[in-house]
């Protein structure tokens, strides 16, 4: 199964100069949560901006740079080697984490959307692209908690396919 997992904002906004525009502990807990023991694939500037392997999960980095190498993690060339993973491991969850470019390229292929959706503007030059709204059902949808370290209304949605 293709995953993407994201956070976004009212404007679709998902990163600000290589980074998350908002400060939100509850979504990096889920994030964790939900991605250990699993394959994470991000493109290089994602790994860039988290700058290590993220620990007890396997990290794939989707770079053009044929020379590019990253300790403790796997490196590939191709959106096609994520889509043959997927097809030969059907049982696998795989998790898309970013950038905007990756999520756009693997979007047509994903057969679940895990969206911390933060009910705020922030400014951002990094966005989420625009879906059919037709072809994905919400199956889950659990209100953040809202505290002084969560200072914005924020829901955890996930969103399936429609077959």
């Amino acid at each position: 199964m293709l995953s993407l997992l994201f956070a976004m904002d009212r404007n679709r906004v998902i990163g600000s100069n290589n980074d998350l525009p908002w400060r939100l502990p509850n979504d990096l807990k889920f994030f964790k949560q939900v991605t250990t023991g699993n394959t994470i694939i991000m493109g290089r500037k994602t790994f860039d901006s988290i700058n290590r392997p993220l620990p007890n999960r396997e990290n794939v980095i989707l770079t053009r740079d044929k020379s590019y190498q990253q300790e403790g993690c796997q490196v590939i060339h191709s959106i096609d080697t994520i889509i043959n993973w997927n097809n030969e491991n059907p049982e696998k969850e795989y998790f898309i984490i970013g950038g905007a470019e990756l999520f756009k390229q693997t979007l047509p292929f994903a057969d679940r959307m895990y969206m911390t959706y933060i009910d705020e503007t922030f400014e951002g030059d990094t966005y989420f692209p625009s879906f059919d709204e037709n072809n994905w059902q919400e199956v889950k949808r659990e209100k953040g908690i809202k505290n002084e370290k969560n200072q914005y209304d924020y829901y955890f949605i996930q969103l399936d396919r429609k077959i």
